[in-house]
């Protein structure tokens, strides 16, 4: 059986440096996640559209072009963003503390494998 946006949704909420994982649509909704409440997920889907069309501007303007991936800080969490594709986002949150570094590199050399699961 070939793999799934869920099977990698599941099996990166599974590891010890992540929380939870989830993949959205540019247009705000909730494709799958796990290791987040449901409501966590849903608003976390809706707000990344806003900070990746900020992201992509700040690319175009530097002549970098769109986002591909991004690492969010906040106060109390750690996101790694990662475009998919043009309309699908794959997002998965760390642990506090996760080094971000191992699992950054991996998506990246993973993200035209990952892109065909959508």
């Amino acid at each position: 059986m070939p793999p799934t946006l869920r099977a990698l949704v599941q099996t990166l909420a599974r590891r010890a440096d992540v929380v939870g994982a989830l993949v959205t649509g540019r247009d705000g909704l909730l494709v799958d996640s796990a290791g987040f409440a449901a409501e966590e997920a849903e608003r976390l889907a809706a707000l990344l559209p806003g900070v990746v069309s900020a992201a992509d501007q700040l690319g175009e303007g530097s002549a970098g072009g769109p986002l591909a991936s991004a690492l969010l800080e906040s106060e109390r969490a750690l996101l790694a963003v990662t475009r998919l594709t043009h309309d699908v986002l794959l997002v998965v949150a760390l642990a506090d503390a996760a080094e971000p570094a191992p699992l950054v590199a991996e998506l990246r050399r993973a993200r035209t494998q990952l892109a065909a699961l959508v």
